[in-house]
């Protein structure tokens, strides 16, 4: 309600609150009565300091609101920096950018809010050490920056771009490699059947990351695809394929954006692009056999097997002309043609697995606890040698072993799990003078 002043007097000061509310309403004669009055001007000063303490209580009212919502914007910035500041102290060198960039913002937000504590709290020893313990803080940031070296994150970015482009240049100055070790395996996923494949592009650009399931042997003609490696231990499927033909076997293999398999109850070679959902080509392999004539100890239809390495695409498969041993065809990515092959002495049946690095087919001796490889055979000298290289059969059965050039390891499906191993070979590094 508002408060009218009476006729002949005159209001002074009326302050109101926030909500409207009146907090004071003054009134008085007005100044020309009583003004030779002794006590008229007594009236007059205690009337102006009233007007005064009005004036400063409203600004008071006002400021004290102003640093209300100040001091309440203070507690919520202190929770927000407690969970930060105790992350730092948990581990101050694995701190991420964007989080320090949000340290330091918030620390700039704080700064102009030092001086209304001052007015707000009285407590001028508290002001004081947290003004101390700001300045403390500032120089731990101040230290992981320059620790951390420039924190902003695209120049991050672009020198992380930087250095993947140099060990690259650095890894095409290494010859093909002999086979030395294999270590791990590093278990992606556990997922599908007993049997299957999984595999990625080692023609791709390094920003293309894509993966492909194909779960079971036989049977099937559904390949899920993802976009990275991130997406396939996620489960968050890009896309489906439904293939024209069914597969035998998990020896496929990705190479530059088409998928080559095995079509079933067939020695026949398809080659699907994933881009056009076509097939491109199809190709008969002379004489091999397929559907469990030669497969891997493990079954499986695994009769042949589409290998890729750094010199390009193979097939490997038995024939009775070669005895039920292996056969290594080097094929055209392009028209499936058989350009070379060779003979081996090692049987199809007796191998675990197989796969291609640098022209040399490498063999293990079983698909169970105890795999090593045991034999070798180089396209480039038509020679072969007995190895006793042994790796980890985590899961102690292993239906897939395929390498990747692009990333030099070996890609497994191991009884149900998805795993890596590194792969260490013997290197010749080319320098100017061989080039």
């Amino acid at each position: 309600m508002t408060i009218g002043p009476k006729e002949g007097w005159q209001v002074y000061s009326s302050a109101q609150d926030t909500d409207g509310r009146c907090i004071c309403t003054v009134v008085a004669p007005e100044q020309n009565l009583c003004s030779r009055d002794a006590k008229g001007r007594q009236l007059r000063q205690l009337l102006e300091k009233v007007q005064n303490m009005s004036q400063s209580i409203e600004v008071l009212n006002l400021r004290t609101q102003r640093d209300f919502q100040y001091v309440m914007k203070m507690e919520n910035q202190m929770k927000g920096l407690q969970t930060k500041f105790r992350q730092i102290e948990d581990d101050r060198k694995t701190i991420i950018t964007r989080n320090f960039q949000e340290l330091k913002n918030k620390m700039d937000e704080l700064q102009p809010l030092i001086p209304v504590l001052e007015q707000y709290k009285t407590d001028a020893q508290l002001i004081s050490s947290f003004k101390e313990e700001i300045r403390n803080l500032s120089m731990v940031l101040t230290a992981i920056q320059e620790e951390m070296g420039a924190y902003d994150y695209d120049e991050l970015y672009q020198r992380v771009l930087r250095l993947d482009s140099r060990l690259h240049n650095c890894m095409g100055k290494l010859t093909c490699g002999k086979l030395m070790k294999i270590t791990g395996p590093v278990t992606i996923k556990t997922s599908g059947t007993r049997f299957g494949a999984w595999l990625t592009d080692p023609q791709a650009s390094q920003r293309n990351n894509r993966v492909w399931y194909m779960d079971s042997y036989t049977n099937s003609k559904i390949v899920r695809e993802y976009k990275t490696m991130d997406d396939f231990v996620a489960n968050v499927v890009s896309r489906t394929y439904n293939l024209p033909f069914k597969w035998e076997g998990t020896g496929h293999v990705v190479y530059n954006g088409s998928l080559y398999y095995n079509k079933y109850q067939s020695n026949i070679i398809v080659k699907y692009s994933f881009e056009t959902g076509r097939v491109l080509a199809q190709r008969a392999l002379e004489y091999a056999g397929f559907h469990n004539t030669y497969p891997y100890s493990w079954g499986g239809y695994s009769d042949i097997d589409v290998m890729a390495d750094e010199l390009g695409m193979w097939v490997v498969y038995a024939t009775n002309q070669n005895a039920g041993n292996f056969v290594i065809a080097q094929m055209d990515p392009d028209t499936l043609e058989v350009q070379k092959t060779w003979n081996t002495e090692y049987s199809k049946r007796n191998a675990g697995e197989s796969f291609m690095i640098c022209g040399t087919l490498y063999i293990t001796n079983s698909h169970l606890t105890g795999a090593k490889v045991y034999y070798s055979y180089s396209t480039k000298t038509s020679s072969y040698e007995y190895t006793d290289i042994p790796f980890h059969n985590q899961y102690f059965h292993i239906s897939m072993l395929d390498y990747n050039a692009r990333e030099r390891a070996l890609y497994g499906w191991n009884n149900g799990h998805q795993v890596l191993f590194n792969v260490t070979l013997f290197h010749v590094i080319k320098t100017q003078d061989d080039s």
